[in-house]
């Protein structure tokens, strides 16, 4: 979907929604200017056309006891769609595996990972990762620390790119 469909009110209203989607509706038309029926009728046609997809808590693994984060670069024997949509449908029943990006290069997919100490993780890789079907390669990197981990859009470019269009 291309955002120049939305309106002035409408990227204000997915800003705000991004910084804190917890807040009232009451709140959020009053921060983008509008009353607060016709706010709830534009969130509601948002989330219909696909714009916001769910409202999420941002939970600290680390406080949950998931000490470790690890990047690893999957490389497959056979790039075929059907292997390619195979090895996406094993990631997604992993439950250590948090994302899976296809990429294009030399690594097929990057996963990010979650466990909970090096021994779990490293069960994962060797009885689950490397052990699946068409796996050629793992490589892998520890997350020694996050220097940013900013979720959804730079609002400002968006709003830069309609000023540009409009």
């Amino acid at each position: 979907m291309s955002g120049a469909r939305l309106d002035e009110i409408d990227r204000k209203i997915l800003a705000e929604l991004q910084a804190d989607g917890r807040m009232t509706n009451v709140e959020l038309a009053r921060r983008v200017g509008i009353s607060a029926p016709p706010c709830l009728r534009r969130v509601r046609a948002l989330e219909e056309m696909g714009y916001i997809r769910g409202y999420h808590a941002d939970i600290d693994a680390r406080e949950l006891g998931f000490e470790v984060q690890v990047f690893a670069m999957v490389r497959l024997v056979s790039q075929s769609e059907r292997d390619l949509s195979a090895f996406e449908a094993l990631a997604r029943e992993w439950p250590l595996v948090r994302e899976c990006h296809m990429l294009n290069g030399e690594i097929d997919f990057i996963l990010k990972c979650v466990a909970p100490d090096l021994p779990s993780f490293q069960r994962f890789l060797t009885e689950s990762l490397t052990a699946a079907p068409n796996v050629a390669s793992v490589k892998t990197s520890l997350v020694i620390r996050c220097a940013k981990d900013e979720p959804g859009v730079p609002f400002d470019v968006v709003e830069r790119r309609a000023a540009a269009v409009g």
